[in-house]
């Protein structure tokens, strides 16, 4: 077996180059820690396990093949500091429950860095098994587009893997774009997720970092689920087919500076509490905010609901002003005026009425809604608002939509968007 070893004389790390008639298990067996081995273009036979601390890599047209033979994992890393670079990964397993997935980083594979490869027709793409303080980025992870969404693996799981970060990905047609478990500490930022159920799923997963990603054409943008003190900033969601961002017992994060557009929910809120909301741009949907449960003690100011069929569906009965030092929210819908120019409107705005809480409640209710009945209790809410049964209040609402960076890069995005049948890697999230 011919293997060219190019050592330094000062160092004992050598460069192993390896071709497609060699067993690629044999030359990572016979490699020292520290190694570095070359892959020449061409396919070489999966399910390999690394066991110590390497670098295994390919030319930069990614040509070098790892290819599965549709079992188990087709990269296992059970040491620490081993890099993945510039190869592609394919033809895992396809059992879920088994972990099957194209590189499979267990507990012992600290460190891990996986850059630039291409990673396609796996279960999951990468699976972070508690392996802490690993470094995901610039891969281009697609899903089996064979199976239905359900049956599919996610881009990249993480199962606690504190400190991990997923960042620079464009990851499509799999289940989740990533989906982080009991998985604190974490920055996923600046990836691209495409014709996905999620595209990020948090679940258990606190003290995090989700920003300046984009999800389109999905079907949640972002699902912050049993999580606490996120920062989910600078984002974008467009055309998701269900909502835009959901936080179901997520509480103390932080929204801020997000863009969701074109969604039958902008956000939707179960149970989620003391939560900030800042300097956001909810834009036709649906329903701009849809609160359910006791969801409680929110901030919300400084946003831009745009041209949602309703701006905010509320059915609690507790009066919540939704202004914040002296400032509110911009509301698309408020011909309010301004005499003294100082950019709040003069009277406060209220996004629903009486009727909508009786049509809320009762759906049936619908059928009345021009009749005098109802015509009558409109008129009584206005002449006595102490009869409104609860809801929200901006009493110092914006008179100018705020403008953000984020709501720059969607105009941008819009302008270059394409159809989802369309090749990948089609935004960059650092636009």
């Amino acid at each position: 077996m011919l293997i060219g070893l190019l050592a330094s004389a000062n160092l004992q790390a050598a460069i192993i180059q390896a071709n497609p008639s060699m067993s690629l298990q044999l030359v990572l067996d016979n490699a020292q820690a520290g190694d570095t081995i070359q892959l020449a273009s061409g396919e070489y036979a999966g399910k390999i396990i690394i066991n110590k601390p390497l670098i295994l890599e390919g030319s930069p047209d990614r040509k070098a093949h790892i290819k599965g033979d549709r079992t188990g994992r087709t990269i296992t890393v059970s040491a620490p500091n081993v890099t993945l670079r510039q190869l592609t990964i394919t033809h895992s397993g396809l059992s879920l429950p088994d972990m099957d997935a194209g590189i499979f980083l267990d507990k012992n594979a600290a460190h891990a860095h996986i850059y630039n490869n291409n990673i396609l027709d796996n279960s999951v793409g990468v699976y972070l098994w508690g392996a802490p303080k690993s470094l995901v980025e610039h891969n281009r992870i697609i899903g089996d587009k064979t199976l239905r969404t359900n049956e599919r693996g996610n881009g990249v799981t993480v199962w606690n893997a504190p400190y991990s970060k997923v960042i620079y990905n464009d990851i499509s047609e799999g289940r989740d774009g990533i989906f982080s478990n009991a998985s604190n500490f974490n920055t996923f930022s600046h990836n691209v997720f495409h014709n996905l159920r999620y595209g990020v799923h948090y679940m258990y997963t606190n003290d995090s970092e989700v920003s300046h990603n984009i999800v389109r054409d999905s079907s949640i943008g972002y699902a912050i689920m049993f999580s606490s003190r996120i920062k989910v900033n600078h984002n974008i969601s467009l055309n998701n087919i269900e909502q835009g961002m959901m936080f179901n017992y997520t509480n103390d994060s932080e929204i801020v500076g997000n863009a969701v557009e074109k969604s039958p929910k902008c956000v939707f809120m179960y149970n989620a509490n003391n939560n900030q909301f800042t300097q956001n741009y909810f834009s036709q949907c649906g329903i701009g905010i849809h609160f359910s449960a006791a969801s409680e003690g929110n901030q919300i100011r400084e946003n831009a609901f745009v041209n949602n069929e309703t701006q905010i569906k509320y059915i609690g009965t507790r009066f919540v002003d939704w202004a914040e030092s002296g400032r509110g929210n911009y509301w698309s819908d408020n011909s309010a005026f301004d005499l003294n120019g100082d950019g709040i409107a003069d009277t406060a705005y209220k996004p629903n009425g009486i009727t909508d809480q009786i049509l809320w409640r009762a759906p049936a209710a619908r059928l009345l809604i021009n009749s005098p009945a109802v015509s009558v209790v409109k008129w009584a809410q206005q002449q006595f608002p102490a009869i409104m049964p609860g809801g929200i209040t901006d009493s110092k609402p914006l008179m100018v939509q705020p403008e953000t960076e984020t709501l720059r890069k969607l105009r941008e995005l819009k302008k270059i968007a394409t159809p989802s049948t369309s090749t990948p890697r089609q935004f960059d999230s650092n636009m």
